[in-house]
């Protein structure tokens, strides 16, 4: 039996999704524990491509049962969508996607107070998605959320909706100046959500807590990245939830001692969208370069994503605060063409050289990245699928990350497609 969980080392974006999907063809679980239609988790088959928001990344395997956990605020607009697409796909979902009855639900004025707040920031502004997934969370938090299970007793689901409804229509008015929202066309459309996803529905926590004790294989699925972690990230540059690997037992409902592995998910370089510090980041010349070699547009926005060097400083603060057991380094092909590289190895601040990522905003920025120079291997890594066959100096470009961080890498992926990858 393991259960292993997957989190974002870096900024997000490093290519979870396709790990996930990856492993997933030993695995008879995949749980999501927490995040929302904000994350985008691209999955590259025989060069197709399907990008999965909220339903967890397994469900491409026809035997793998997916759980969407009360971790996680649910879009069932966009939830709806993204079963419609898979299937259409031909892939049968069938009575394989469970959704905890406790899980919170993002509503169309979550998302439309997530825009106008966004957009009253100016230069301000955090870098949202403006999917609603702030708000939801808020309202969780407040202790005045809608869950899955709210939707099935329409009574009680109009006091909830229209006492929130009420309170933020104050604030649309008198704040922003805005449109006001209607609570009777919300009611009615969540009601009708209701009688859709009730065949969903289920206590997550006591069906996976049974499959733990009865030793199947389970992963769990996190989004974003460490460095957006509400607590551990570029705070307030983060997302509204926990992507580490503790976020996976409250967000699933599990203890911590179910859990034996975690792999953290980094890429050979770093990159981060919106706004907030990124120590390493290219010029904007090269940046461009980069970005065109790996694609680095964003799965769910399409908006750019800032590129930079390797950042060990990152990725160690992401190996402590999850207590990574293993590296998969995605990414790794995006660097064939490059004369040389580079690695982060510490910041220097003043004439301090810190070996720690630190909380405060204005010494991220003050603080200078120390470098140490790597040769390239000008070879195209694209279709090798064994560790022996990589070129030399991308062995020891990987040697070295796993000598900085302390952590045993087991798998490279060298190309976007479920096949390009090298299990060591």
């Amino acid at each position: 039996m393991a259960v292993t969980v997957i989190v974002g080392a870096q900024w997000g974006d490093e290519g979870k999704g396709k790990i996930v999907d990856l492993l997933s063809e030993n695995v008879e679980i995949v749980a999501r524990y927490q995040g929302g239609p904000n994350a985008g988790h691209t999955v590259v088959i025989e060069g197709k491509e399907m990008i999965l928001h909220q339903v967890p990344s397994g469900i491409l395997r026809p035997h793998t049962e997916c759980i969407i956990g009360n971790g996680v605020v649910v879009d069932p607009k966009v939830l709806l969508e993204e079963i419609e697409l898979i299937e259409n796909k031909g892939i049968n979902i069938g009575n394989r996607l469970l959704i905890s009855e406790r899980t919170h639900i993002i509503t169309s004025y979550h998302r439309y107070l997530d825009q106008v707040k966004e957009e009253a920031e100016g230069e301000r502004k955090i870098g949202t998605t403006g999917r609603g997934i702030g708000p939801a969370y808020v309202d969780k938090f407040d202790r005045r959320g809608v869950r899955f299970i709210d939707l099935l007793d329409h009574n009680n689901l109009k006091e909830i909706l229209c006492r929130n409804i009420d309170e933020n229509n104050k604030l649309l008015k008198a704040r922003y100046n805005r449109k006001e929202i209607d609570c009777d066309a919300v009611v009615d459309e969540l009601t009708k959500y209701g009688i859709i996803f009730k065949k969903y529905l289920t206590e997550t926590s006591v069906y996976l807590n049974k499959a733990i004790k009865a030793g199947k294989e389970i992963l769990l699925e996190g989004a974003q990245g460490s460095l957006l972690d509400v607590d551990f990230g570029t705070y307030p540059f983060v997302t509204s939830s926990s992507p580490i690997a503790g976020g996976a037992c409250c967000g699933l409902g599990i203890g911590p001692r179910t859990i034996n592995k975690v792999m953290g998910i980094v890429k050979a370089y770093t990159t981060r969208v919106g706004m907030g510090p990124f120590p390493t980041e290219f010029d904007k010349v090269f940046g461009d370069k980069v970005r065109t070699l790996g694609h680095e547009f964003g799965a769910t926005t399409g908006r750019p994503r800032r590129c930079g060097w390797f950042d060990a400083v990152v990725v160690n603060h992401a190996v402590r605060v999850n207590g990574l057991t293993h590296f998969a380094i995605t990414k790794l092909d995006v660097l064939d063409s490059l004369d040389e590289l580079k690695i982060c190895t510490g910041y220097k601040k003043g004439n301090e050289i810190i070996d720690y990522f630190p909380a405060d905003l204005k010494t991220l920025q003050d603080i200078v990245p120390v470098y140490e120079t790597h040769p390239g291997w000008k070879t195209s890594t694209a279709k090798m699928t064994e560790y022996k066959d990589l070129p030399d100096n991308a062995k020891k470009y990987l040697n070295r990350i796993s000598e900085l961080t302390g952590v045993d890498i087991e798998i490279v992926s060298v190309g976007p497609d479920r096949n390009q990858t090298i299990v060591m």
